[in-house]
Protein backbone atom coordinates (compact mmCIF):
# COMPACT_ATOMS: atom_id res chain seq x y z
CA UNK A 1 0.00 0.00 0.00
CA UNK A 2 2.96 2.37 1.07
CA UNK A 3 4.79 1.60 -2.09
CA UNK A 4 1.30 2.32 -4.11
CA UNK A 5 0.89 5.56 -2.42
CA UNK A 6 4.20 6.71 -3.08
CA UNK A 7 3.79 5.90 -6.94
CA UNK A 8 0.29 7.87 -6.95
CA UNK A 9 2.20 11.18 -5.19
CA UNK A 10 4.95 10.91 -7.43
CA UNK A 11 2.92 11.16 -10.30
CA UNK A 12 1.07 13.65 -9.13
CA UNK A 13 3.69 16.23 -8.53
CA UNK A 14 4.82 15.72 -12.13
CA UNK A 15 1.28 16.44 -13.31
CA UNK A 16 -0.04 19.02 -10.81
CA UNK A 17 -1.07 22.47 -12.29
CA UNK A 18 -2.65 24.54 -9.54
CA UNK A 19 -5.72 26.42 -11.14
CA UNK A 20 -5.14 29.20 -8.27
CA UNK A 21 -2.17 30.35 -6.30
CA UNK A 22 -2.37 30.17 -3.00
CA UNK A 23 -0.75 32.83 -1.14
CA UNK A 24 2.83 31.79 0.46
CA UNK A 25 2.78 31.07 3.47
CA UNK A 26 -1.09 30.21 3.86
CA UNK A 27 -2.69 27.85 6.46
CA UNK A 28 -6.00 26.17 5.17
CA UNK A 29 -8.09 24.60 8.68
CA UNK A 30 -10.40 21.50 7.63
CA UNK A 31 -12.83 20.39 9.93
CA UNK A 32 -13.17 17.21 10.21
CA UNK A 33 -14.00 13.91 12.20
CA UNK A 34 -11.98 10.94 13.08
CA UNK A 35 -9.05 12.74 12.48
CA UNK A 36 -6.11 10.44 13.75
CA UNK A 37 -7.84 7.20 12.67
CA UNK A 38 -8.84 8.03 9.03
CA UNK A 39 -5.97 7.36 6.70
CA UNK A 40 -6.95 9.13 3.44
CA UNK A 41 -7.03 12.30 5.84
CA UNK A 42 -2.98 12.31 6.59
CA UNK A 43 -2.14 10.77 2.60
CA UNK A 44 -4.64 13.60 1.43
CA UNK A 45 -2.35 16.49 3.22
CA UNK A 46 1.11 14.84 2.64
CA UNK A 47 -0.09 14.95 -1.07
CA UNK A 48 -1.35 18.40 -1.45
CA UNK A 49 1.18 20.10 0.74
CA UNK A 50 3.88 18.42 -1.17
CA UNK A 51 2.43 19.52 -4.52
CA UNK A 52 1.64 23.07 -3.33
CA UNK A 53 4.23 24.69 -1.51
CA UNK A 54 3.79 27.43 1.04
CA UNK A 55 0.29 26.04 1.89
CA UNK A 56 -0.10 23.92 4.91
CA UNK A 57 -2.97 21.99 6.14
CA UNK A 58 -4.34 22.05 9.61
CA UNK A 59 -7.02 19.49 10.74
CA UNK A 60 -9.83 20.00 13.54
CA UNK A 61 -11.10 17.12 14.81
CA UNK A 62 -14.70 16.72 15.55
CA UNK A 63 -16.47 14.02 17.57
CA UNK A 64 -17.71 11.44 15.13
CA UNK A 65 -20.49 10.74 17.14
CA UNK A 66 -21.92 14.61 17.42
CA UNK A 67 -20.26 15.95 14.40
CA UNK A 68 -23.35 17.51 12.72
CA UNK A 69 -24.40 19.12 15.73
CA UNK A 70 -21.04 20.18 17.20
CA UNK A 71 -20.78 21.88 13.23
CA UNK A 72 -23.57 23.28 13.66
CA UNK A 73 -23.01 25.00 16.83
CA UNK A 74 -19.35 25.93 15.43
CA UNK A 75 -20.76 27.98 12.44
CA UNK A 76 -23.60 29.25 14.36
CA UNK A 77 -20.57 31.09 16.67
CA UNK A 78 -19.26 32.69 13.39
CA UNK A 79 -16.17 30.11 13.62
CA UNK A 80 -13.55 30.98 10.35
CA UNK A 81 -12.34 27.75 9.44
CA UNK A 82 -12.03 27.47 5.79
CA UNK A 83 -13.39 24.07 5.29
CA UNK A 84 -15.99 21.57 6.66
CA UNK A 85 -16.39 17.93 5.81
CA UNK A 86 -20.17 17.03 5.04
CA UNK A 87 -20.80 13.73 6.85
CA UNK A 88 -24.58 13.55 5.19
CA UNK A 89 -26.84 15.34 2.81
CA UNK A 90 -29.20 16.73 5.48
CA UNK A 91 -27.12 18.33 7.93
CA UNK A 92 -25.69 20.00 4.81
CA UNK A 93 -29.10 21.15 4.14
CA UNK A 94 -29.28 22.95 7.54
CA UNK A 95 -26.32 24.61 7.32
CA UNK A 96 -27.14 25.62 3.58
CA UNK A 97 -30.31 27.22 4.99
CA UNK A 98 -28.69 28.89 7.65
CA UNK A 99 -26.24 31.07 5.32
CA UNK A 100 -23.17 29.35 6.11
CA UNK A 101 -21.90 27.57 3.19
CA UNK A 102 -20.85 29.52 0.07
CA UNK A 103 -21.75 29.12 -3.06
CA UNK A 104 -19.02 27.65 -5.12
CA UNK A 105 -20.71 28.49 -9.07
CA UNK A 106 -18.74 31.28 -9.76
CA UNK A 107 -15.12 29.15 -8.83
CA UNK A 108 -16.57 26.70 -11.08
CA UNK A 109 -16.86 28.52 -13.83
CA UNK A 110 -13.76 30.70 -13.61
CA UNK A 111 -11.63 27.67 -13.46
CA UNK A 112 -14.04 26.06 -15.88
CA UNK A 113 -13.96 23.02 -13.42
CA UNK A 114 -15.53 19.65 -14.76
CA UNK A 115 -18.31 17.86 -13.08
CA UNK A 116 -18.84 15.43 -15.42
CA UNK A 117 -16.37 12.56 -13.32
CA UNK A 118 -19.39 12.62 -10.78
CA UNK A 119 -21.64 11.14 -12.71
CA UNK A 120 -24.73 12.44 -11.27
CA UNK A 121 -23.73 12.70 -7.65
CA UNK A 122 -22.38 16.37 -7.57
CA UNK A 123 -26.70 17.55 -7.80
CA UNK A 124 -26.90 16.38 -4.40
CA UNK A 125 -25.17 19.11 -3.08
CA UNK A 126 -26.48 21.41 -5.37
CA UNK A 127 -29.44 23.58 -3.84
CA UNK A 128 -31.65 26.31 -5.58
CA UNK A 129 -28.92 26.33 -8.31
CA UNK A 130 -25.81 26.88 -6.07
CA UNK A 131 -23.50 24.39 -5.67
CA UNK A 132 -22.60 24.42 -2.05
CA UNK A 133 -20.40 21.24 -1.54
CA UNK A 134 -18.83 18.79 -3.86
CA UNK A 135 -17.57 14.81 -2.97
CA UNK A 136 -15.31 13.21 -2.64
CA UNK A 137 -15.72 10.39 -1.32
CA UNK A 138 -18.90 7.38 -2.57
CA UNK A 139 -18.97 3.81 -1.40
CA UNK A 140 -21.52 3.10 -4.27
CA UNK A 141 -22.73 -0.50 -4.59
CA UNK A 142 -21.45 -3.46 -6.34
CA UNK A 143 -22.22 -7.00 -6.67
CA UNK A 144 -19.66 -9.18 -5.09
CA UNK A 145 -19.17 -13.19 -6.59
CA UNK A 146 -17.17 -15.79 -5.23
CA UNK A 147 -15.54 -17.52 -8.65
CA UNK A 148 -15.20 -21.18 -6.97
CA UNK A 149 -18.61 -21.28 -6.67
CA UNK A 150 -19.93 -20.51 -10.19
CA UNK A 151 -16.91 -22.62 -11.13
CA UNK A 152 -17.83 -26.02 -9.55
CA UNK A 153 -21.65 -25.21 -10.43
CA UNK A 154 -20.45 -24.73 -13.93
CA UNK A 155 -22.49 -21.42 -14.37
CA UNK A 156 -21.01 -18.48 -16.11
CA UNK A 157 -20.06 -15.28 -14.39
CA UNK A 158 -22.08 -12.31 -13.47
CA UNK A 159 -21.45 -9.54 -15.81
CA UNK A 160 -21.52 -5.47 -15.81
CA UNK A 161 -24.80 -5.70 -17.63
CA UNK A 162 -27.16 -8.18 -16.20
CA UNK A 163 -30.60 -7.76 -15.15
CA UNK A 164 -32.16 -8.91 -12.01
CA UNK A 165 -34.35 -11.23 -13.89
CA UNK A 166 -30.75 -13.02 -15.06
CA UNK A 167 -29.56 -12.33 -11.09
CA UNK A 168 -32.35 -14.89 -10.48
CA UNK A 169 -31.64 -17.11 -12.31
CA UNK A 170 -28.29 -17.61 -11.68
CA UNK A 171 -28.74 -17.45 -8.10
CA UNK A 172 -31.46 -20.50 -8.31
CA UNK A 173 -28.44 -22.51 -10.57
CA UNK A 174 -26.17 -22.27 -7.68
CA UNK A 175 -28.01 -23.31 -5.19
CA UNK A 176 -28.08 -26.42 -2.98
CA UNK A 177 -25.45 -28.84 -1.18
CA UNK A 178 -25.09 -26.30 1.43
CA UNK A 179 -24.71 -23.22 -0.60
CA UNK A 180 -26.76 -19.92 -1.55
CA UNK A 181 -27.07 -18.66 -4.92
CA UNK A 182 -27.02 -15.16 -3.09
CA UNK A 183 -27.46 -13.11 0.25
CA UNK A 184 -29.70 -10.12 1.49
CA UNK A 185 -28.43 -8.48 4.36
CA UNK A 186 -31.37 -7.42 6.83
CA UNK A 187 -31.06 -3.62 5.52
CA UNK A 188 -33.42 -1.99 3.64
CA UNK A 189 -31.12 -0.74 0.91
CA UNK A 190 -30.08 -4.43 0.46
CA UNK A 191 -33.26 -5.81 -0.59
CA UNK A 192 -34.88 -3.18 -2.43
CA UNK A 193 -33.43 0.46 -2.51
CA UNK A 194 -32.05 -0.59 -6.04
CA UNK A 195 -35.17 1.05 -7.18
CA UNK A 196 -33.29 4.58 -7.00
CA UNK A 197 -30.83 3.79 -9.53
CA UNK A 198 -33.66 4.75 -12.26
CA UNK A 199 -32.41 8.09 -11.07
CA UNK A 200 -36.12 9.58 -10.78
CA UNK A 201 -37.35 7.81 -7.28
CA UNK A 202 -36.19 7.96 -4.82
CA UNK A 203 -36.97 6.89 -1.22
CA UNK A 204 -38.60 10.31 0.45
CA UNK A 205 -40.86 11.18 -2.16
CA UNK A 206 -43.66 9.16 -0.47
CA UNK A 207 -44.75 7.02 -3.43
CA UNK A 208 -43.42 3.80 -3.23
CA UNK A 209 -45.18 1.32 -5.91
CA UNK A 210 -41.60 0.84 -7.32
CA UNK A 211 -39.95 -1.12 -4.38
CA UNK A 212 -43.03 -3.93 -4.84
CA UNK A 213 -40.61 -5.68 -7.95
CA UNK A 214 -37.66 -6.05 -5.81
CA UNK A 215 -39.56 -6.98 -2.60
CA UNK A 216 -41.26 -10.04 -4.86
CA UNK A 217 -38.05 -10.53 -6.42
CA UNK A 218 -36.36 -11.31 -2.83
CA UNK A 219 -39.18 -13.57 -1.38
CA UNK A 220 -38.78 -15.35 -4.61
CA UNK A 221 -35.47 -16.04 -4.04
CA UNK A 222 -36.33 -16.71 -0.52
CA UNK A 223 -38.95 -19.80 -1.55
CA UNK A 224 -36.38 -21.08 -4.28
CA UNK A 225 -33.93 -21.80 -1.30
CA UNK A 226 -31.45 -19.34 -3.17
CA UNK A 227 -31.33 -17.43 -0.12
CA UNK A 228 -31.38 -17.61 3.48
CA UNK A 229 -34.41 -16.28 4.81
CA UNK A 230 -34.83 -12.45 6.02
CA UNK A 231 -36.40 -13.87 9.66
CA UNK A 232 -33.01 -16.51 9.89
CA UNK A 233 -30.33 -14.15 9.15
CA UNK A 234 -32.07 -11.79 11.64
CA UNK A 235 -32.38 -14.52 13.99
CA UNK A 236 -29.26 -15.29 14.15
CA UNK A 237 -27.55 -12.06 14.29
CA UNK A 238 -25.60 -13.20 10.84
CA UNK A 239 -23.16 -10.28 9.62
CA UNK A 240 -23.05 -9.95 5.52
CA UNK A 241 -19.44 -10.25 5.73
CA UNK A 242 -19.06 -13.09 7.81
CA UNK A 243 -21.84 -14.60 5.86
CA UNK A 244 -19.88 -14.17 2.42
CA UNK A 245 -16.97 -14.98 4.21
CA UNK A 246 -18.60 -18.53 5.12
CA UNK A 247 -17.45 -19.93 1.25
CA UNK A 248 -20.94 -20.96 0.78
CA UNK A 249 -22.34 -17.44 -0.42
CA UNK A 250 -22.34 -16.93 -4.66
CA UNK A 251 -23.21 -13.47 -4.80
CA UNK A 252 -23.81 -10.69 -2.43
CA UNK A 253 -24.31 -6.62 -3.34
CA UNK A 254 -23.02 -4.77 -1.07
CA UNK A 255 -21.60 -1.74 -0.58
CA UNK A 256 -18.02 -1.27 -2.32
CA UNK A 257 -16.25 -0.89 1.51
CA UNK A 258 -16.59 -4.26 1.87
CA UNK A 259 -13.81 -4.61 -0.91
CA UNK A 260 -11.19 -3.68 1.92
CA UNK A 261 -12.77 -6.20 4.71
CA UNK A 262 -12.80 -8.90 2.25
CA UNK A 263 -9.04 -8.21 1.21
CA UNK A 264 -7.88 -8.00 4.55
CA UNK A 265 -9.48 -10.93 5.77
CA UNK A 266 -8.71 -13.33 3.04
CA UNK A 267 -5.01 -12.38 3.54
CA UNK A 268 -5.39 -13.46 7.12
CA UNK A 269 -7.18 -16.38 6.54
CA UNK A 270 -10.59 -15.59 8.03
CA UNK A 271 -12.22 -16.38 5.26
CA UNK A 272 -13.41 -19.60 2.95
CA UNK A 273 -13.22 -17.24 0.25
CA UNK A 274 -9.66 -17.58 -2.24
CA UNK A 275 -11.11 -16.60 -5.88
CA UNK A 276 -13.32 -13.60 -5.68
CA UNK A 277 -14.47 -10.33 -8.06
CA UNK A 278 -17.02 -7.86 -8.33
CA UNK A 279 -19.54 -6.30 -10.78
CA UNK A 280 -22.15 -3.44 -11.24
CA UNK A 281 -25.40 -4.64 -9.36
CA UNK A 282 -27.94 -5.96 -11.85
CA UNK A 283 -30.62 -3.52 -13.32
CA UNK A 284 -34.37 -3.42 -14.84
CA UNK A 285 -34.55 -3.29 -18.42
CA UNK A 286 -35.40 0.19 -18.75
CA UNK A 287 -32.05 1.02 -16.15
CA UNK A 288 -28.83 1.87 -17.65
CA UNK A 289 -26.18 -0.88 -17.12
CA UNK A 290 -23.57 0.03 -14.32
CA UNK A 291 -26.40 2.01 -12.87
CA UNK A 292 -26.30 2.38 -8.63
CA UNK A 293 -26.93 4.12 -5.51
CA UNK A 294 -24.54 5.22 -2.67
CA UNK A 295 -23.44 7.68 -0.03
CA UNK A 296 -21.53 10.56 -0.17
CA UNK A 297 -19.02 12.33 1.94
CA UNK A 298 -18.11 15.79 0.82
CA UNK A 299 -16.40 19.10 1.61
CA UNK A 300 -18.11 22.78 1.81
CA UNK A 301 -16.47 26.00 1.92
CA UNK A 302 -17.44 28.11 4.62
CA UNK A 303 -18.85 31.22 4.67
CA UNK A 304 -16.87 33.27 6.85
CA UNK A 305 -13.70 31.43 5.51
CA UNK A 306 -10.33 33.07 6.31
CA UNK A 307 -8.64 31.51 3.35
CA UNK A 308 -12.05 31.27 0.38
CA UNK A 309 -9.52 31.14 -2.59
CA UNK A 310 -6.96 29.04 -0.98
CA UNK A 311 -9.91 26.42 0.17
CA UNK A 312 -11.32 26.12 -3.72
CA UNK A 313 -8.07 25.65 -4.82
CA UNK A 314 -7.76 22.25 -2.33
CA UNK A 315 -11.68 20.89 -3.11
CA UNK A 316 -11.11 21.35 -6.78
CA UNK A 317 -7.64 19.18 -6.18
CA UNK A 318 -9.08 17.09 -3.55
CA UNK A 319 -12.46 15.90 -5.46
CA UNK A 320 -11.08 15.98 -8.94
CA UNK A 321 -8.72 13.55 -10.64
CA UNK A 322 -5.49 14.01 -8.10
CA UNK A 323 -6.65 14.20 -4.98
CA UNK A 324 -9.09 11.22 -5.98
CA UNK A 325 -5.99 8.97 -6.82
CA UNK A 326 -4.41 9.83 -3.66
CA UNK A 327 -7.55 8.96 -1.96
CA UNK A 328 -7.63 6.00 -4.24
CA UNK A 329 -4.11 4.81 -3.28
CA UNK A 330 -5.48 4.49 0.49
CA UNK A 331 -8.05 1.82 -0.50
CA UNK A 332 -10.99 4.01 -0.45
CA UNK A 333 -12.97 5.00 -2.94
CA UNK A 334 -13.33 8.52 -4.26
CA UNK A 335 -16.55 9.59 -5.97
CA UNK A 336 -14.72 10.99 -9.05
CA UNK A 337 -15.05 8.57 -11.51
CA UNK A 338 -12.58 7.62 -14.31
CA UNK A 339 -10.28 5.18 -15.79
CA UNK A 340 -7.12 6.70 -13.89
CA UNK A 341 -9.12 6.55 -10.55
CA UNK A 342 -9.80 2.86 -11.85
CA UNK A 343 -6.39 1.81 -12.52
CA UNK A 344 -5.32 3.08 -8.92
CA UNK A 345 -8.17 1.61 -7.56
CA UNK A 346 -7.13 -1.99 -9.05
CA UNK A 347 -3.57 -2.00 -7.76
CA UNK A 348 -4.20 -2.21 -4.75
CA UNK A 349 -2.97 -5.90 -3.67
CA UNK A 350 -5.39 -8.47 -3.46
CA UNK A 351 -8.14 -6.98 -5.55
CA UNK A 352 -9.26 -8.88 -8.39
CA UNK A 353 -7.69 -8.77 -11.62
CA UNK A 354 -9.85 -9.56 -14.58
CA UNK A 355 -11.28 -7.08 -16.76
CA UNK A 356 -15.01 -7.11 -15.37
CA UNK A 357 -13.67 -6.81 -11.77
CA UNK A 358 -11.81 -3.35 -13.08
CA UNK A 359 -14.56 -2.16 -15.48
CA UNK A 360 -17.30 -2.54 -12.57
CA UNK A 361 -14.90 0.75 -10.37
CA UNK A 362 -16.60 2.85 -13.29
CA UNK A 363 -20.60 3.02 -13.02
CA UNK A 364 -22.57 5.12 -15.33
CA UNK A 365 -24.86 6.62 -12.66
CA UNK A 366 -24.95 6.81 -9.10
CA UNK A 367 -28.28 7.84 -7.18
CA UNK A 368 -28.25 8.95 -3.48
CA UNK A 369 -29.25 6.60 -0.89
CA UNK A 370 -31.47 8.85 1.20
CA UNK A 371 -31.64 12.26 -0.67
CA UNK A 372 -31.38 15.71 1.55
CA UNK A 373 -34.40 16.88 3.39
CA UNK A 374 -35.87 17.71 6.46
CA UNK A 375 -37.99 14.71 6.94
CA UNK A 376 -35.10 11.87 5.90
CA UNK A 377 -34.75 11.02 9.30
CA UNK A 378 -38.45 10.26 10.30
CA UNK A 379 -39.30 8.87 6.46
CA UNK A 380 -36.11 5.90 7.18
CA UNK A 381 -37.92 5.39 10.33
CA UNK A 382 -41.45 4.54 8.40
CA UNK A 383 -40.10 2.49 5.69
CA UNK A 384 -37.77 0.42 8.08
CA UNK A 385 -40.69 -0.38 10.28
CA UNK A 386 -43.00 -1.75 7.21
CA UNK A 387 -40.27 -3.87 5.24
CA UNK A 388 -39.63 -5.41 8.92
CA UNK A 389 -43.13 -6.55 8.34
CA UNK A 390 -43.13 -6.98 4.85
CA UNK A 391 -39.52 -9.25 5.13
CA UNK A 392 -41.64 -11.09 8.04
CA UNK A 393 -43.91 -11.69 5.80
CA UNK A 394 -46.25 -10.54 8.90
CA UNK A 395 -47.96 -8.66 5.84
CA UNK A 396 -48.01 -9.16 2.38
CA UNK A 397 -45.71 -6.34 -0.12
CA UNK A 398 -48.93 -4.96 -1.71
CA UNK A 399 -50.21 -3.82 2.37
CA UNK A 400 -46.93 -3.06 3.37
CA UNK A 401 -46.72 -0.49 0.00
CA UNK A 402 -49.96 0.76 1.40
CA UNK A 403 -48.67 1.45 4.92
CA UNK A 404 -45.53 3.27 2.91
CA UNK A 405 -47.42 5.00 0.80
CA UNK A 406 -50.03 6.57 3.65
CA UNK A 407 -47.78 6.80 6.57
CA UNK A 408 -44.95 9.52 4.69
CA UNK A 409 -47.90 11.34 2.60
CA UNK A 410 -49.21 12.12 6.12
CA UNK A 411 -46.01 13.07 7.50
CA UNK A 412 -45.10 15.44 4.24
CA UNK A 413 -48.74 17.21 4.55
CA UNK A 414 -47.75 18.54 7.99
Amino acid sequence: MKKLLALVLAAIMTLSVMSFAAAEGTTLTIVAWDVNTTGYLTAQKEAYEATHPGVTIEYIDVSSQDYDTKVAAMLAAGDSSDIYMVKDVPALMNWYDAGYAMNMNDYIAASNYDLSGYVGMEVNYNYNGEQVALPFRSDFWVLFYNKTLFDNAGVAYPTNDMTWEEYKEKAIALSGNGNYGTHNHTWLSACVNWAVCDGVNTLIDGEYSDLAYFYQLVQDLEDAGACMAYSEVTAAGLHYSGAFGNGNIAMLPMGYWYVATLINNIKDGNYNVSDWGIVAVPHKEDVKAGSTFGNLTGVMINKKATNADAAWDYIAWLCGEEGSKVTAGTGNRPAWVSEGVAKVMSSVEGFPQDENSVAALLPSYVAIEIPGDPNASAISSILGEEHSMIMTREISIEEGIEEMNERVQELLSK
